[in-house]
């Protein structure tokens, strides 16, 4: 418990959100109560003088829902396509709502290159370091209309982690439909059981992961362990918790022994 506690010494938190976590289940569609309550919850953070980084996916739901789809699309080009819409979208309607709450939220499309390669990183960096000290919340996605990979392979899951090592946060939190790492799947074990805290991401760990069987999400346990490795190897800590408990972040904040806390090496 001691560990939990010291969450509520963190200052620079950067939040992930899934597409799970902003979409309705049975359409895909971007759920606005939950953004609205994600959204809350940032705000206050923000205004308790917190640094916040928001890794944000939904481009391609939002995409989804503007275009009036029944389905994410298979063909590349109209992947790219419905994720222009969606991004265009998502955004204002992050905009909207934090306006509401007198915070202004700022857009940072990142792609891979632009992390491995010296000067663009700095430039990143840099950008990320201007946008906090403007009191804004950097809201984060892959470039999904440039970046192939990330469409086919990626998530945010990975860019989250990346995102928090640039940003030199203390912590990382991600946000999904699940309550944490369990012993077995807890979708088809009923008995499954939440590891409440990971000191090491051994073997024995990576063979509790699955992947993911959401409508409009690319991620699953696998991709949150891969996070878990960056970040925790950057003495970053890293919480996973359930975005539909009330108040989540602020309880992880707060110190209670919510979701799978990875510690940091």
């Amino acid at each position: 418990m001691a560990d939990r506690k010291a969450l509520a010494n963190k200052k620079r938190i950067v939040v992930k959100v899934g597409s799970s976590s902003l979409t309705y289940k049975d359409t895909g569609h971007i759920n606005l109560t939950k953004m609205e309550k994600l959204i809350r919850q940032l705000a206050d953070m923000k205004h308790s003088g917190l640094d916040v980084v928001l890794v944000s996916s939904g481009a391609q739901a939002a995409g989804i829902s503007v275009l009036n789809l029944d389905s994410k699309p298979l063909e590349m080009d109209k992947k790219q396509a419905v994720a222009s819409v969606g991004q265009a979208s998502l955004m204002r309607m992050y905009q909207k709502f934090f306006r509401e709450y007198n915070i202004i939220a700022g857009q940072v499309l990142i792609t891979k290159d632009i992390t491995i390669e010296e000067k663009s990183r700095s430039n990143v960096v840099n950008t990320f370091n201007a946008l906090l000290s403007y009191g804004t919340i950097p809201i984060v996605n892959e470039n999904d209309t440039v970046a192939t990979d990330e469409i086919e392979f990626g998530d945010n899951d990975t860019l989250s982690a990346i995102v928090a090592t640039l940003v030199k946060a203390d912590l990382l939190i991600l946000l999904s439909d699940i309550d944490g790492l369990h012993n077995m799947d807890p979708i088809r074990h009923v008995e499954a059981e939440l590891i409440p805290e990971v000191e090491e991401i051994n073997s024995e760990i990576l063979k509790m992961a699955t992947g993911s069987s959401t409508l409009v999400g690319t991620g699953g346990m696998v991709t949150k362990l891969q996070a878990a490795m960056i970040a925790t190897e950057a003495h970053i800590d890293m919480v996973i918790a359930n975005a539909d408990r009330p108040y989540v972040l602020l309880d992880i904040l707060a110190g209670e022994a919510i979701g799978t806390l990875f510690k940091a090496l």
